[in-house]
């Protein structure tokens, strides 16, 4: 016969290794879930088939989001002058994406704000956002590109314009053509 203290470490044992294993599954299912929620802010994609899709091609959330607003800042220097109203655009964007104020990349991204990133930078990210776009499916890819050119529209239309009239200016709409040329 067992006695009783040998079958208390035995049951504790048991119920320690049982509670790790589904610790161990939950702490993994929550990581998946914060990443996939991560992944939905950055890109403005909200199917979770579509995010799990995305999560498997390696892409990050943080990637994502460097793809979701690199051309917003492009957008705001348009015309070459940083205006308040299209700063703050950017910045609610990046909120919007997921990052985080105190990282590096509000930090570099605030840096653009202030002064204008090299062309290479927009060269760099309509490479990139082609090597992405490989990657997606098709329905996933035509959700990203229209949450980043929604996002980019809304920088161009922060100036808002005279009286509702060209709240869009030229150098602008040739930055959001460019944007959107770079998905196809």
């Amino acid at each position: 016969m067992v006695d009783r203290d040998s079958f208390d470490e035995r049951r504790r044992a048991l119920e320690d290794a049982f509670f790790k294993n589904q610790d161990a599954a939950l702490v993994e299912k929550l990581r998946q879930q914060t990443t996939r929620e991560e992944l939905a802010a950055a890109s403005g994609i909200t199917d979770p088939a579509a995010l799990d899709a995305i999560l498997a091609t390696g892409i990050t959330p943080r990637t994502m989001a460097a793809l979701s607003l690199v051309p917003l800042v492009f957008v705001a220097w348009a015309d070459h002058i940083m205006d308040e109203r299209e700063r703050r655009a950017v910045l609610s964007a990046a909120d919007e994406a997921g990052v985080p104020e105190d990282g590096p990349g509000y930090e570099l991204l605030e840096a653009w704000l202030e002064q204008r990133p090299p062309a290479a930078l927009f060269d760099a990210w309509k490479h990139s956002i082609s090597a992405a776009m490989e990657q997606l499916d098709r329905a996933t890819g035509e959700q990203f590109r229209d949450s980043v050119v929604a996002r980019a529209r809304r920088v161009a239309k922060a100036t808002g314009g005279i009286l509702g009239i060209a709240t869009v200016s030229a150098t602008e709409s040739k930055v959001l053509d460019e944007i959107e040329g770079a998905f196809a």
